[in-house]
């Protein structure tokens, strides 16, 4: 049996899709749950060396040890490497494929090659698991590069993933960014929405009910909760600095206590039991 999948995207970049995804592989692995992370692609110069010098984002990296497993290259089948002026070298498989420009990468590349090692990579995850819980890249309502966001809903309607939007309120304009977002989506891509996760307030919760219900009754999609500022020492997910490989898996005393940390505050703040019965479809004992 094929493992059932959960997508989280978000209203732009940093808006928690990473920490999230980690601490949703480390609860439902502490639940008993055989669980992968995945990101179809990822854009950073933040890499994870693993055997046969291949490469993964560090990101997931963290994530695949938040799961109890070890880093493969299936959870990031292609790694893009900006090296400037519009150029990214791009690694398929953890392995260097070439370098492109954004034009030759999106028109000959992304929906071909590309999405077909996707595919490959995440339905073989699948077989080994029960659940993976897959990140989305950026924001999911760039809609001139829509077509070729396989990163996104492009990936989630493909296999036809349930997915949680997750919006960063600490930046401001919190709920026209999740308004927005989901309006700008293709119809039935706005179905795959299935709930929306506000992250990263600092305050009393109650002084967002009235406009938590304000956006539920626009958008006819339910808020499943709201995360706190959580403090964590993690790198960032994204570097335009020089290339860093992070000896990150080495310091599991460390990355042991910071997922925990994540885990617990999302664990706090969300209805996970529900995430999986409603959206995962999976029975519980």
């Amino acid at each position: 049996m094929k493992a059932k999948l959960l997508m989280i995207q978000g209203t732009s970049s940093g808006a928690g899709k990473s920490t999230l995804v980690a601490a949703f592989c480390r609860i439902f692995s502490d639940m008993g749950y055989s669980v992968s992370p995945f990101k179809a692609q990822n854009m950073t110069s933040n890499f994870y060396p693993i055997l046969n010098s291949k490469r993964v984002a560090a990101i997931q990296a963290i994530q695949a040890f938040a799961s109890r497993r070890e880093p493969d290259t299936r959870m990031n089948p292609i790694l893009l490497e900006p090296v400037g002026e519009y150029r990214s070298n791009i690694f398929l498989d953890g392995i260097f494929f070439g370098q492109m420009t954004a034009e030759e990468y999106y028109k000959s590349f992304v929906l071909e090659e590309g999405f077909y090692n996707v595919l490959k990579s995440l339905d073989s995850l699948r077989q080994e698991n029960d659940i993976v819980v897959i990140e989305g890249a950026g924001s999911p309502a760039e809609i001139n590069i829509a077509e070729f966001d396989i990163a996104n809903m492009v990936l989630a309607e493909k296999v036809c993933a349930p997915v949680i939007l997750t919006a960063d309120i600490e930046r401001g304009c919190c709920f026209a960014s999740i308004v927005g977002t989901i309006e700008l989506l293709k119809p039935h891509h706005q179905e795959l929405v299935k709930g929306i996760v506000i992250n990263k307030f600092r305050g009393d919760k109650k002084l967002l009910l009235k406009a938590i219900r304000y956006v539920e009754q626009i958008t006819k999609k339910e808020v499943l909760g709201v995360i706190p500022r959580i403090k964590f020492a993690l790198p960032p997910e994204d570097s335009l600095d020089d290339v860093k490989a992070y000896p990150l898996l080495q310091m599991t005393e460390s990355l042991e206590e910071q997922v925990n940390i994540l885990a617990a505050g999302l664990k706090e703040n969300i209805d996970v039991k529900g995430i999986v019965s409603r959206l995962l479809k999976i029975e519980q004992n």
